[in-house]
């Protein structure tokens, strides 16, 4: 199918819908202000802290990492172990959701990185957020924790090493144009730790401007929330001083250049998918379309199909950082099976309707079909086997 005939049967199926929308009706109505009303609520609470932030990292991925360095540790032809082992475990210092994680991967992909230890990258992101494996075990047991932390991590590695697989030979492609590159050497290059702590620096305001609060008031948790704007306020201080003092004013065009790509190409299909998926799930605790009485229905007990159900539903709901707990908690109190429950964390977090639009038009709708795929069928897999063990 040529891509113009594929571009007007999208544009004619939205016609469609739209111009056949029963907009009459009083179910239809209220799943219309859910969408607008979560997208109301993502701009709000995860634009600002969560997506600029990222957005900028990207950009500076893009501009002053070089090509070479992501092509020896991350690239086709890096030594696997490594490269899977560093991407795997990522995401236990990034406290981000499925849509914040997006500019990241397309920064590290763009410049080469070999498509399974990005992929390991991109799953690991939300998935292993210490924050939320240590709220689960809290709130919903410390068995569902446990699992979910395993389980997490694994899947990083089974996902990556799949899509290598199924996607060898454009990886051997790759491989093959990476075999040229080399680690720069000059000497008028910026000194590696002035770049590393530029880096760290950016990754500690992403983390600390969105540090949620914790369940007790006191303790180090909570200590560090009641100070993370200052804390947040002295690194940005501390980062527009490494700007003043290390970066020339060529560089920091072109890395806002940079940014503003990655921004043009990410929003709007993000913003498009958080609209379908209020219209069709809407926001935890709120009807739309699709009511949440059968969502509990239809994940009790440990068949294959609740537990399929259940990583269908993650795959297309949105979560934001740290709310698939208390939402995972409402559905266990309203008879949700302990495997479907596993089968959800490990899906939901990782992916959303969002994510899988903004994904398509950064890697190619095979792809990512092929990343849904691989994450809904371990999800449903690891659940059966958890529901089975744990009931």
């Amino acid at each position: 199918m040529g891509t113009r005939l594929r571009q007007f049967l999208l544009l004619l199926g939205a016609f469609l819908a739209v111009y056949f929308l029963p907009v009459g009706s009083g179910r239809v109505q209220v799943s219309l202000v859910e969408a607008f009303a979560m997208l109301h609520e993502y701009a709000r609470e995860h634009v600002l802290l969560c997506l600029v932030p990222a957005l900028f990292i990207a950009g500076a991925i893009a501009v002053f990492v070089s090509k070479a360095s992501v092509m020896k540790y991350f690239g086709p032809s890096a030594n696997k172990l490594l490269s899977y082992s560093v991407a795997s475990v990522s995401g236990t210092i990034l406290a981000v959701c499925s849509c914040t994680v997006l500019p990241l991967f397309a920064g590290i992909y763009t410049r080469g990185a070999g498509l399974g230890p990005a992929i390991a990258f991109l799953y690991s992101g939300p998935a292993i957020n210490v924050l939320a494996i240590i709220l689960t075990a809290r709130v919903l047991g410390l068995e569902l924790g446990i699992a979910r932390a395993v389980g997490a991590i694994l899947f990083a590695f089974l996902i990556g090493l799949g899509m290598h697989v199924l996607f060898i030979k454009e990886e051997r492609e790759k491989a093959k144009q990476a075999q040229g590159f080399d680690l720069p050497t000059s000497d008028d290059e910026r000194p590696l730790w002035h770049t590393g702590l530029y880096f760290a620096t950016m990754v500690a305001i992403l983390i600390f401007a969105n540090w949620g609060r914790p369940l007790q008031p006191t303790g180090l948790w909570a200590a560090t929330y009641h100070a993370k704007w200052t804390i947040t306020a002295i690194l940005l201080v501390i980062l527009a001083l490494m700007l003043l003092r290390w970066f020339r004013r060529p560089e920091l065009k072109e890395w806002t250049s940079s940014t503003w790509a990655f921004a043009w190409q990410i929003i709007p299909l993000l913003f498009g998918g958080v609209l379908v998926a209020g219209f069709l799930l809407g926001r935890p605790g709120h009807m739309a379309l699709i009511p949440e009485e059968w969502v509990a229905r239809l994940v009790g007990g440990n068949s294959l199909w609740a537990n399929l159900f259940a990583a269908v539903s993650g795959a297309l709901m949105y979560f934001a950082t740290l709310t698939e707990v208390p939402i995972l908690q409402g559905l266990l109190g309203a008879g949700m099976g302990k495997g479907p429950a596993l089968a959800l964390l490990l899906a939901g977090p990782a992916l959303s309707l969002p994510s899988l639009l903004v994904l398509g038009g950064i890697m190619g709708p095979r792809k990512t079909a092929a990343y849904a795929v691989l994450v809904v069928v371990l999800a449903t897999a690891t659940g059966l086997i958890y529901g089975s063990i744990a009931s």
